[in-house]
């Protein structure tokens, strides 16, 4: 039987697995054994040493999802050289752009077939991502007058939204045509709160990962 000799590389293991499988299969038609049969010969007591279900898998695969992302939010929030929309700019612009965006566009997950995926993303969305790096840039951009809102948790939550979820072709199946649109609905309605934050070149880098998607469906 294979062994890791460090549990980190076992767990590392596990979640490489169950993610690819929930991509491929969907979070509900995967099942531990399925994980079990890709994992060169652990055990599922090796599964269970680590993860209680696979709903605990389920977290920290949304968990590893997001930790990069996060990461990159915390250090364009925590510049001082840049104004608070100067800042959503550059989240907006380094978050499409990450070469890992090709990946996950190309892997393609089907949504409708992980709605507990979709719901922890968005969980994290609202709990994590929104309050602790979204609010404090808008603030900062009330302070500084770059941007205007009095609901400034609201647009946190409203932004995050209609970025990461209405716009995102793989939950609602956009052609390029669509997501074009939807691109320029929410240009319009960043604008009205004084955010002219995205431009062609966003533009083209949407479409880019609209058109990966497609081919890859």
């Amino acid at each position: 039987m294979a062994r890791n000799k460090h549990p980190e590389e076992t767990v590392n293991l596990i979640l490489e697995v169950a993610f690819r499988l929930f991509m491929e299969k969907g979070y509900e038609h995967t099942s531990i054994q399925d994980i079990i049969d890709h994992l060169g010969g652990l055990s599922k007591g090796a599964i269970y040493h680590h993860f209680k279900s696979k709903e605990d898998i389920l977290i920290a695969v949304t968990d590893r999802m997001t930790a990069e992302s996060n990461q990159m939010l915390a250090v364009i929030r925590d510049r001082t050289d840049l104004t608070g929309r100067e800042k959503l700019k550059t989240i907006f612009w380094e978050s499409i752009s990450r070469p890992v965006q090709d990946d996950i566009f190309t892997v393609a997950p089907d949504f409708h077939n992980n709605p507990k995926l979709l719901f922890s993303l968005l969980h994290d969305t609202i709990e994590e991502a929104a309050p602790n790096y979204i609010l404090p840039i808008i603030k900062q951009g009330i302070s500084d007058g770059s941007i205007e809102t009095d609901y400034p948790e609201q647009l946190a939550e409203l932004i995050l939204l209609a970025a990461n979820v209405w716009m995102n072709p793989m939950i609602f199946d956009s052609s390029e045509e669509e997501s074009y649109r939807k691109f320029m609905v929410f240009s319009q309605m960043l604008q009205g709160f004084g955010l002219d934050i995205v431009d062609s070149e966003m533009l083209e880098r949407l479409q880019e990962l609209a058109s990966i998607y497609q081919k890859s469906k």
